[in-house]
């Protein structure tokens, strides 16, 4: 019998409240195991980043309100969500597996961080980026993308416009030379990244994950990625 796929996700954490339990999306793990994957929550603890990096096959990094470094902002802003000690077990499994050219994927945050790592600079809050920006932190609210024509994501979806949720307050605001846009939402702002020179790095700023179980076109990521993390 064919190995399934190991796929690490990184779990969130309740960070609205007093950050003292982890969290994830029961979707995330659905999307993972109907591309025919095996998904694992990965918690908090910098002693099992060796074991992560070495016994699965691919990372997921999903969601989350927490903080990056002052850095990592455009125009000396900085983030408006607190603290975690997910910063730096995630930041150093993704590093690795970049290195190592293995698939990652990055879901809302996880875009961000895999678009940081590569040179991007973020928003700290994208409503206050431009007049023109539609509302993109608000639960149940959706709106289209429209989608880079010569992308990978464009090849595995397969339409040139979806209509995704919108979740963010944070978002790209200065994109590097190492990373491309995979889609875009109406009002310009960054929705989907890649990274060309890794095999499988690709970043969406909405939850797919929420879109679990149905016959959505941007569930063909979930099965892009698992495919891509078969020896």
């Amino acid at each position: 019998m064919k190995r399934k796929p190991r796929i690490a996700i990184i779990l969130d954490e309740n960070t609205s409240g007093d950050a003292s339990r982890y969290e994830a999306s029961k979707g995330l793990f659905s999307a993972i195991r109907d591309a025919g994957g095996l998904p694992f929550g990965i918690p908090y603890l910098p002693e099992i980043v060796g074991m992560v990096v070495e016994e699965f096959d691919g990372v997921v990094c999903g969601g989350g309100q927490f903080a990056y470094p002052d850095e990592w902002y455009v125009g000396g802003q900085v983030s408006k969500a607190p603290p975690s000690d997910r910063l730096v077990v995630e930041r150093e499994i993704v590093e690795a597996y970049l290195k190592h050219d293995r698939p990652v994927l990055g879901i809302c945050a996880g875009m961000q961080l895999l678009a940081c790592l590569n040179g991007c600079r973020l928003w700290s809050d994208v409503q206050n980026s431009s007049p023109i920006v539609l509302e993109h932190d608000k639960r149940g609210h959706f709106h289209q993308v429209t989608l880079t024509l010569d992308s990978r994501l464009f090849a595995l979806i397969g339409e040139p416009t979806i209509l995704v949720n919108t979740l963010h307050r944070e978002a790209i605001g200065e994109l590097s030379e190492s990373v491309v846009v995979g889609a875009r939402s109406d009002d310009g702002v960054i929705e989907a990244i890649e990274i060309p020179k890794q095999s499988f790095a690709l970043g969406l700023q909405w939850h797919q994950e929420l879109f679990a179980g149905t016959d959505h076109p941007g569930n063909g990521v979930f099965r892009s990625f698992v495919e891509a993390c078969v020896h």
